[in-house]
């Protein structure tokens, strides 16, 4: 082992290792899975390489390398419990692996692993073990064939291969789908590293109880597709999946017993021992909140440079805990103020040549730290003193656990996140229920966040798909890449009616009302994908005798384009020569749209400042979507300056220019990749403007004008906010712009007709006219409050004495609340009638308003205004409340206020009856 390996040394060496056996380096995708929303954050290496397995994807490579950035923090796979108490687990990691899609297999696979880790990396051989499968159930055969191959490697001590059941090596997607054994290899790190010495007969093993023998790889070796629970059935291609966790093997290749003591982690942990002032020794004494913070600046980092910023649920609700999380272990350390962007500094200079995208987004990542550390900071102590307040009231009861939706108001007021009061009741051995916490969210959620850790697997029909398309292609009806897409050239295409498809079945003809899918050799419908919508349109027979209306379309497996509709007349049949027609109209709107958003990014950027980059966008016929990562409001003037931002770029007449390039190549020049977006190794970009003054220069498979002065016009119909932390802009282009524009037009004309001015005019006589009428309005107000004292002043020789208690119910003429708060007042001042309750009723636009008045001295004797307008109110079909002296209710029924206020003397007097 050399212990001067760096960890980026190690990640390049074990990439170069691979493409050098003729392996294609793939950059890592999103943390924010693109086109998988079945998914929280990537959680697995396979995740970008999932729809290759299912079949619904081909790449044109059959060996691939990468380096994934995975994070950890819901469902099935959660670490966040064990950060900090461990070595080992993290909320953010690098998954090293090395992949063959039908290419090579077990052989090639574990060869190369075992040359990798001991004659690259120099690690003794004997010091190694592999595990294979063997089923405890007697199903499915043992890898006998990986155990051999282990046991020929140079310098392998064969009594070190093990076999091991399903739980420790066997590999399954989901319930059904791809499977196979896998073959782990683990290193003997020692006696020193076992923490279990002083339990009675232990036994240091492989797989055991111990942190002696430590696992470093998993190659996954996926030959089965699982029908059901007891049946698998062999797969036509073989496929190689390994997974080896990068920190993990630095830890080991350096030499060190933390994955918190590598080279990465050295620059976070000396920026917070700057901070409090430990020396090396005393950081180890308390490591704990050292590694929360390390592990956790830098899981927040990553997200926030893939465009995930604090919020209130799903993935922004993670970002969001995490920051805070770590927030709260920087005060065990005696840290007071924001510190985290000094952790993500020194996390970028640790990551940012092999991440760009940290160093790209630098800025908004301090910034956003700050932002959330501040916000907490602000209600922490209160928030954590009202949760101690429970927990001490939980243990006089006797209790161990907490409530959870009691844990929800404590984020809901106080921003405390649930990990946050579970942290700390576990600190007193109480426990939080989570359940019930994530119930009461989702009571108060207004937008759902993801989906389940891994959840349901996409690729329905693609069996069948699979099997249509050999079929096919050995007719010589369909060539090895399948369908021909291309939603770029012709929108009207010729072809064979290839397959018609209803619920899963083969049809050979399909009659009038018919809903099925429409299989073409070729296509230029565009399939819904990043934000844009996708085509409609008609196939229709050459002859004329038939047509499909074409309402959607989609990708059931690799290569496989299917058209979806319903036959509106005639009878289809497969091999009928047909015409496929995108609704072209309907296509230039969606372009229209299409390039207005980017150049409204543009905008966005140009005027609110980098951050602000897209974090989900819609673009339909009628009209676009954008949202985007912003903490406020925006100001009616920055609106009006990103408007006035885009039509200045339509009305240049800038050149739109596609270009077909690698994915590593144009994100080397600048191209921006969209958050949550899922790209290929060859990828579309989308460049705006003169190619050496780009206006904007995007990652992006939709389909755009030519030149920027056919989008028309651009017009902001709304902006709102979509999430915490992400704004959402909605706006119109071309006809739908033109069409507001009219009606707009249209309202202001029959505005200015009906004030007898010009359009032009309209604001300043809408402002006239209001100064005018709120003139009017408090004249009014001060003839009717002198109206109210006449009425008031009249009505006092009916006060009547109620077991000596002065009591008056009147009903004023159109007097405003705050008219019949003053009544009251008066009444209740006024010396010379002592103790007194008063009830003044009047109706305001149709609606019942009362008021009732208590004198303080009788609140002991029973009488409380709040009861008295609840009883008033039940007359009037309304409700009510206030003060024991002063309170208000309004109703429905205006008609009953004389009886219900009739009614008053006898509510009060059966209140005060115990009196006599």
């Amino acid at each position: 082992m050399d212990p001067k390996f760096t960890g980026a040394q190690i990640r390049k060496t074990f990439i170069d290792f691979f493409v050098e056996r003729g392996h294609t380096f793939v950059p890592s995708a999103s943390l924010v899975p693109g086109g998988d929303s079945t998914l929280l954050f990537t959680n697995a290496g396979m995740v970008q390489f999932k729809d290759v397995f299912l079949g619904t994807d081909k790449r044109p490579y059959t060996r691939a390398v990468d380096s994934q950035k995975v994070l950890r923090v819901a469902g099935k796979h959660n670490d966040l419990d064990e950060v900090g108490r461990d070595d080992s687990h993290h909320t953010f990691f690098e998954m090293l692996g090395n992949w063959s899609f039908g290419d090579y297999y077990k052989k090639e696979a574990i060869t190369w692993a075992w040359q990798l880790l001991t004659e690259v990396w120099g690690l003794p051989a004997e010091k190694l073990y592999a595990t294979c499968f063997q089923d405890e159930q007697g199903e499915i055969p043992t890898d006998d064939e990986a155990a051999q191959v282990w046991k020929k490697q140079p310098g392998f001590d064969p009594s070190h291969v093990l076999f091991f059941g399903r739980k420790e090596n066997f590999w399954e997607m989901a319930e059904t789908g791809p499977c196979g054994p896998c073959s782990e290899v683990h290193i003997d790190q020692g006696e020193e590293f076992c923490d279990q010495q002083d339990v009675p007969g232990h036994v240091c093993a492989v797989n055991g109880s111990c942190a002696r023998f430590l696992e470093l790889w998993n190659n996954v070796f996926i030959q089965y597709n699982r029908l059901d629970a007891r049946h698998l059935e062999p797969l036509p291609a073989k496929h190689v999946d390994t997974g080896m966790g990068f920190e993990r093997v630095v830890a080991v290749l350096q030499g060190v017993d933390s994955d918190y003591k590598i080279d990465l982690f050295k620059g976070a942990l000396e920026a917070v021992r700057t901070l409090t002032g430990d020396n090396e020794k005393k950081m180890y004494t308390r490591f704990t909140p050292y590694r929360v913070i390390a592990d956790h600046g830098r899981a927040a980092a990553f997200l926030i440079a893939d465009g995930v910023v604090p919020g209130n649920t799903g993935r922004n609700y993670v970002c969001r805990m995490i920051i805070r999380r770590a927030a709260r272990f920087g005060t065990k350390l005696g840290l007071r103020e924001p510190f985290l962007a000094k952790v993500a500094e020194a996390i970028i200079a640790a990551y940012g040549d092999f991440y760009p995208e940290l160093v790209t987004h630098r800025q908004a990542i301090y910034d956003n730290l700050t932002r959330e550390e501040t916000r907490f900071a602000r209600t922490v102590e209160s928030g954590t003193a009202y949760l101690q307040g429970m927990l001490d009231d939980l243990r006089k009861k006797k209790k161990t656990t907490l409530d959870g939706r009691r844990a929800f108001d404590l984020y809901a007021t106080y921003g405390l996140p649930f990990e946050i009061t579970r942290d700390i009741a576990r600190e007193q051995d109480l426990e939080v229920d989570e359940a019930g916490f994530h119930d009461a969210m989702e009571d108060h959620r207004q937008a759902s966040g993801g989906g389940k850790a891994m959840g349901v697997m996409s690729g329905e029909g693609a069996e069948f798909f699979n099997g249509l398309a050999k079929e096919l292609r050995s007719a010589g009806k369909l060539g090895e890449e399948g369908v021909h897409y291309d939603p770029y050239g012709d929108l009207e295409v010729e072809g064979e009616v290839l397959a018609l498809v209803a619920d899963g079945r083969a049809l050979n003809v399909a009659q009038a009302g018919d809903s099925l899918e429409v299989l073409l050799p070729r296509t230029g419908f565009y399939m819904e994908s990043g934000g844009q919508v996708s085509d409609t349109g008609t196939i229709r027979g050459q002859d004329g005798k038939w047509e499909i209306e074409i309402t959607d379309t989609r990708k059931p497996a690799a290569g496989m384009i299917v058209h979806i509709g319903e036959v509106i007349s005639g009878q289809p049949k497969v091999g009928d020569p047909a015409v496929a027609a995108v609704d072209q109209a309907r296509r230039h709107d969606i372009m229209r749209n299409h390039t207005a958003t980017h150049l409204l990014h543009a905008a966005l950027r140009a005027v609110l400042g980098e951050h602000a980059r897209q974090a989900g966008s819609l673009v339909a016929p009628d009209r676009l979507r954008f949202d985007f990562n912003h903490p406020e409001a925006m100001t009616s003037e920055q609106l009006e300056l990103v408007e006035k931002h885009v039509n200045d770029a339509v009305a240049a007449d800038l050149p739109v220019a596609p270009k077909t390039r690698s994915r590593q190549e144009a994100v080397s020049e600048g191209a921006m990749a969209l958050f949550g977006e899922k790209y290929g190794e060859v990828v579309r970009t989308i460049t705006i403007g003169d190619p050496e003054h780009r206006h904007s220069y995007e990652l992006c498979g939709g389909t755009h004008l030519e030149r920027t002065s056919d989008v028309g016009a651009f017009l902001i119909v709304s902006e709102g906010s979509a999430a915490a932390g992400v704004r959402r802009i909605e706006a119109v282009t071309g006809r739908g712009a033109y069409d507001l524009i009219a009606r707009r037009f249209k309202a202001l004309k029959q505005a200015a007709g009906m004030l007898s001015s010009t359009p032009e005019a309209v604001p300043e006589k809408v402002t006239a006219l209001q100064e005018e009428l709120s003139a009017t309005k408090k004249q009014m107000n001060s003839l009717r409050q002198d109206s109210a004292l006449q009425a008031f002043d009249q009505q006092l020789a009916q006060v009547v004495k109620v077991h000596g208690v002065n009591l008056l119910a009147l009903q004023v003429p159109e007097a405003e609340a705050d008219t019949l708060r003053g009544l009251a007042d008066r009444f209740r001042q006024d010396p010379k009638y002592g103790s007194t309750v008063g009830v003044f009723g009047s109706v305001i636009d149709g609606r019942p308003l009362v008021i009732a008045a208590v004198d303080e001295s009788l609140v002991k004797r029973g009488l409380h205004a709040g009861e008295l307008v609840k009883y008033v109110a039940s007359f009037l079909g309304g409700s009510g409340g206030g003060r024991p002296t002063l309170a208000q209710a309004g109703g429905k029924d205006a008609s009953k206020l004389p009886e219900a206020l009739a009614a008053v003397q006898k509510w009060v007097e059966q209140k005060l009856e115990p009196e006599r």
